[in-house]
This record gives structure tokens, C-alpha cells and sequence, in this order.
């Protein structure tokens, strides 16, 4: 007898998990990923974000510095201003719902308590069921506070008495690491991969916005500025060349293998990858299925 009362109490609690998962499914995603920079989650993530928009979720771009020491010849307010109307027509471009660009300076950022705060306000004010962020293991300081400041406000996005003014989540988002190069102390693991070979286009669209950065500052700290052709259709035929590449790992092709049919898997060219990270909820695969509804689709 009571064996049998404890394998209907656990069938009830699969009863009640199953219900609650496909309830999140029945209404639009919100997902929203935090970059450092005005045009970061537009790298990591940008076709993705096409993707989710696509398919009708609520995607935000978040970038927590306003870039405003991202270039050689301009800084200042009227970098940030440029900076920003770029990552709104990126936005755009992608079809994604916004694009919000804190006012804190470039590369002066610290995971600070006071941007913890803003951190903890924006993930709550968005009802994120989704958070991406770099690791905060990075060249760049600020991408490695950034990735700090989320893991921060991955717990603390519950707690009503942190941040008071802003009503906690009931529920934690699953937070995920967006992919990088680097292998020290340990390397990116992609626990999620998902083809963008039909809106790399796209993808390419959005980074072709920022025209600052992709077209100016970042072929000048590479000292290839003379490269940037002046005509426009030219000039998006060479950041194609620069930006847009194949890059499937083997890791990457072993969690393509296990998302998608194998034959999908075989043939895709352009894949952006994830790693769970071990704080906030951590989702079953069924739950990493109903989270991104386009895994499993060519």
C-alpha cells in the first residue's frame, strides 16, 4: 500500500510538471540576451534571435555599456548616440521586439552593485524565461563583468527583498553562456546547437547596421581599414567574407547530432551554440525542446 501511495504521489508530480511546461509552450517565449557591448548579442546570437522572432516569441537585446569607446576617430555621447540608433535598426533587421542599450561607459564597466541592480531590474521587468550572456572568462573586461553581473542576478531575480522596487520572478529563467574561443580555466561546452543556415542573411543584415564597428573600428584595431570597400553592396559582400563563416566544431557537430535528425545535422553550414550554465533553472530535454522550438527543424 504504501508503495503504491508513493508511485501515484510521483505520478502526480509528473502530471503537474508535464502541465506546467506545456502551459510555458501555449504562450510567446521571452527571451532576452545581455551583451557587453552595442552589437555583441548581435554576433552570438543574431540568428537565433531571428529564429525565436520568426516564430512569434519576444526577443530583447540588452547590451549593458553604450559603446562610447568603441572607435578611433569618435567617443563621447556622439558614439553612444551612433552606437544606439545602430542597434535599434539591428534590431529592426531582425525582427526582434528591442533592443536596449544601458548608459554605462565602454570598457569602464565593474560588477558593480549599483549595475547588479540594473541587471536584476531588466531581467525581472522582461519576465525572461530565457537569459544569454558571455562566460566571464573573456579578452575583453567588460565581456567579463558582464557574464559576472548575470551570474549575480541569476539567484537574486527571486528574491523579493533584493531590488525591491521591481516585483521578483516567480519562476527562474534557464540562463545560458553564449560561445567563445577561449579554453582557460575551461573551455565553452555547447550543451545546445541550432542551424541558422535560413536566416544567416538575416544575421548578416543586422552586423551590416553597425556600421561603426564592423566597418570602421574593428577592421582599424585589425589594421585592415584600406580593406572596407566604399560601395555598399560591396562592402556587405566583404563583411560576409570576414564574419559569416562556417565554424562547426566537432563538439558542436556532436550537439547538433543530438538536437537534430542526422542528415539535417550533416548538411548545415551555420550554427550558433549555448551552454547551460549551472545556476538558474535547470531544464530537462523535453523542457530545452519547448524552449527552442526550432531544434529538430532543417
Amino acid at each position: 500500500m504504501r508503495g503504491s501511495g508513493l508511485f501515484l504521489l510521483t505520478g502526480i508530480l509528473l502530471l503537474v510538471m508535464a502541465v506546467s511546461v506545456q502551459a510555458q509552450s501555449a504562450r510567446p517565449l521571452r527571451i532576452l540576451c545581455i551583451g557587453a557591448h552595442p552589437d555583441d548579442c548581435d554576433v552570438k546570437m543574431g540568428g537565433t534571435a531571428a529564429l525565436f522572432a520568426a516564430m512569434g516569441h519576444q526577443v530583447k537585446f540588452l547590451s549593458v555599456t553604450n559603446g562610447d569607446a568603441g572607435h578611433y576617430a569618435q567617443g563621447g555621447g556622439v558614439l553612444a548616440k551612433r552606437r544606439r540608433a545602430e542597434a535599434e535598426e539591428a534590431a529592426r533587421r531582425l525582427g526582434i521586439a528591442a533592443y536596449e542599450v544601458l548608459d554605462n561607459h565602454d570598457a569602464e564597466l565593474v560588477p558593480s552593485l549599483e549595475v547588479r541592480k540594473q541587471i536584476i531590474r531588466k531581467i525581472r521587468e522582461w519576465q525572461a524565461d530565457l537569459v544569454f550572456a558571455p562566460r566571464p572568462n573573456d579578452y575583453h573586461p567588460d565581456h567579463r563583468y558582464t557574464g559576472q553581473l548575470v551570474q549575480d542576478a541569476a539567484y537574486l531575480v527571486m528574491v523579493p527583498n533584493v531590488v525591491p522596487d521591481t516585483p521578483p520572478l516567480a519562476h527562474n529563467p534557464v540562463f545560458l553562456y553564449l560561445s567563445d574561443r577561449f579554453k582557460k580555466p575551461s573551455p565553452f561546452s555547447p550543451d545546445i546547437a541550432v542551424i541558422i543556415d535560413s536566416v544567416i542573411e538575416r544575421k548578416l543584415d543586422a552586423l551590416d547596421a553597425h556600421v561603426s564597428q564592423f566597418y570602421e573600428w574593428l577592421p582599424w584595431i585589425d589594421g585592415r581599414l584600406a580593406e572596407v570597400p566604399a560601395d555598399s553592396a560591396a562592402r556587405r559582400e566583404w563583411l560576409r567574407a570576414q564574419w559569416i563563416r562556417p565554424n562547426i566544431t566537432q563538439e558542436v557537430r556532436l550537439a547538433l547530432m543530438r538536437w537534430y535528425d542526422p542528415e539535417v545535422a550533416a548538411r548545415a553550414q551555420y550554427v550558433e551554440a549555448f551552454e547551460i550554465c549551472e545556476y538558474g533553472h535547470q531544464p530537462t530535454e523535453d523542457e530545452i525542446r519547448l524552449l527552442f522550438p526550432m531544434l529538430g527543424k532543417p
